[in-house]
């Protein structure tokens, strides 16, 4: 079979907000309109977390619970769109994001790089992104922690550029030690065979990394927060997401 061309210049050439350009004492939330609209204005691609709510809503929120950005204690799994929709993020009058309503606020103006968080049904998650790209005419990436995720993206969406998201995790004491050596040393990529890496910023350089840059991956990292932190990073490998502060060099 004829390998599939897929175009990840952007992922080298562009500046990328996490999560948008949100600030460091939540006056601007993450993944929040506002950070969106900014990081559009500045020309940035944009890093997103996508979730999926019990009716199967496709939303633009991290954590899998309401807790760190409103105070609800509820699970994302646990509720319908119904319930969040006039939840506020915060301390502000910002409300959580539709994915359909992000994609169309966008409208394929900047790259997207789109992280699914699989914190309960996975397929669901998956197929309810899909739903809303399929129309979609933007540049877009999806990665994940989850090598399930990038799996089904292989399988069923060969044509859609696809991540794993990986690191040391050494912070994750709950995490079974061998199930850690294993996602640290992505040893699902010989199934789900990623187009890119994105490693935590902690853990470069390294040798596997390099390895796999030589073969010709693309490998970015997460997050910088100063020049300094992006300029060491690019000085390795192609790319990091940024925030809390502006970029003073082109992407």
């Amino acid at each position: 079979m004829k390998k599939m061309l897929k175009d990840l210049s952007w992922l080298h050439d562009f500046h990328i907000a996490h999560r948008g350009l949100h600030s460091k004492d939540g006056l601007i939330p993450e993944n929040s309109k506002s950070a969106f609209d900014l990081a559009l204005k500045a020309g940035y691609a944009i890093e997103c977390d996508v979730n999926v709510l019990k009716d199967g809503t496709a939303v633009v929120f991290h954590d899998h619970t309401l807790k760190r950005l409103s105070d609800d204690h509820r699970l994302l799994s646990e509720v319908n769109w119904s319930d969040v929709e006039n939840i506020h993020l915060g301390k502000t009058t910002e409300k959580i994001v539709r994915f359909d309503s992000f994609l169309k606020d966008v409208n394929g103006q900047t790259p997207l790089l789109i992280e699914l968080k699989p914190h309960g049904n996975t397929k669901l998650l998956c197929q309810s992104v899909m739903m809303s790209l399929k129309d979609y005419q933007g540049q877009f990436a999806i990665f994940s922690f989850h090598p399930k995720v990038v799996y089904y993206l292989k399988k069923h969406h060969p044509e859609v550029i696809r991540g794993q998201i990986a690191e040391s995790f050494r912070q994750d004491t709950r995490m079974p030690k061998m199930v850690k050596w294993m996602m640290k040393k992505m040893i699902f990529n010989v199934i789900t065979k990623p187009d890119f890496i994105s490693y935590g910023i902690k853990d470069l350089p390294n040798k596997q990394l390099d390895r796999l840059k030589q073969k010709g991956l693309t490998i970015i990292s997460y997050a910088a927060q100063s020049q300094a932190q992006l300029d060491f990073v690019k000085s390795h490998y192609h790319n990091v997401v940024f925030e809390y502060f502006t970029p003073t060099k082109k992407g």
